[in-house]
């Protein structure tokens, strides 16, 4: 291992941003890992760099968690256990699931990131989300250098949420996670209408076909981040109680909606800024992408802080037009 300094991160994280990280280290064991931990306990981890915006330059020792390998673990006649090093590339990992015919993660097919991070906001998309697979995780806890086992009901997942980002925020570093995949009969998920769309006229669409209109989709509507500097979806879709809904649509009726109980709808974040007007918009190199205002974009030279800035400018514009906080879902450093 060697510590460099003074290393630019614009190519470790996925919104391009050009910050400076004062030491950078890449570990690519858990023996290196520990050793690192051991002698600098105040570090921050980088993965692959997709859920967050750097607004600033890191004076901490950046430490870049490049653990790989995919190992089948346990099979049943219907299931397999397969666990992923928290290094490995999400999307790559899920069309080689597919490859083997294990279903349970094909909607999530295209997301970018690591493996490593995908429990820490339970990613989700088209009516899935880590948790449905999720089977246990493996993390270091930093001031001990102890491993522990985390299983699904540890994790306390929730809408974009778990434990590691709240109680457990920037005290475990997750090195593996397991999921336990089907190998037969698969449950798929194919309720949204646009995959439905793609879909027509196969009754049982086997995973590689719902996982490439997956991943039509998501090319039709969502930047390259090699092309345009993004991390995805920026903000969280609001849920709001059924009684401030019912008001709402008394005032747009077009509003677009999922019922997620009795008492709680959910709303399309993008259709809420692009009613403000926001959509497609640019300030300066921070801007709104054109095909889905739900992603914030870097066309070349923008600061974290001016994207963050445009962030704020979009969150009390929606405040005051719709009466609904928007939780930012990236993670702002």
């Amino acid at each position: 291992m060697k510590i460099q300094e003074n290393i630019s991160l614009k190519q470790y994280n996925t919104f391009g941003i050009d910050a400076i990280a004062k030491r950078f280290v890449s570990v690519n064991s858990i023996q290196e890992l520990k050793e690192v931990i051991t002698a600098k306990k105040d570090v921050f981890l980088l993965g692959g760099g997709s859920n967050m915006l750097l607004t600033s330059n890191i004076e901490k020792l950046v430490v870049h968690l490049n653990l790989k390998g995919v190992i089948v673990n346990d099979t049943e006649k219907e299931s397999v256990f397969v666990t992923a090093e928290a290094g490995e590339n999400w999307h790559e990992f899920v069309i080689w699931c597919i490859s083997q015919n294990y279903g349970g993660l094909e909607n999530l097919s295209l997301i970018p990131g690591n493996v490593g991070t995908s429990p820490i906001q339970n990613i989700g998309a088209y009516g899935v989300e880590i948790k449905d697979t999720f089977h246990q995780l493996e993390a270091l806890e930093i001031e001990t250098g102890k491993t522990s086992i985390f299983t699904n009901e540890d994790c306390k997942f929730g809408y974009r949420n778990s434990v590691f980002k709240n109680e457990l925020k920037e005290k475990y570093i997750i090195t593996n996670v397991t999921f336990k995949l089907t190998k037969t009969n698969h449950k798929t998920t194919t309720s949204y209408g646009a995959i439905q769309e793609l879909l027509t006229n196969k009754e049982q669409p086997t995973i590689k076909e719902i996982s490439n209109a997956i991943i039509a989709i998501r090319e039709s509507k969502l930047p390259n981040p090699e092309e345009i500097g993004n991390s995805g979806s920026f903000f969280k879709n609001p849920i709001i109680a059924n009684k401030s809904f019912q008001l709402l649509q008394q005032k747009y009726p077009e509003i677009p909606h999922y019922i997620i109980s009795e008492t709680e709808v959910k709303i399309p974040t993008g259709w809420l800024i692009e009613q403000c007007g926001f959509k497609g918009k640019r300030f300066g190199d921070a801007g709104v992408h054109s095909k889905q205002a739900l992603v914030l974009v870097n066309y070349g030279n923008a600061t974290g802080k001016e994207i963050y800035k445009l962030a704020q400018k979009i969150q009390q514009k929606v405040k005051e037009t719709f009466a609904i906080d928007l939780d930012i879902e990236v993670n702002v450093i």
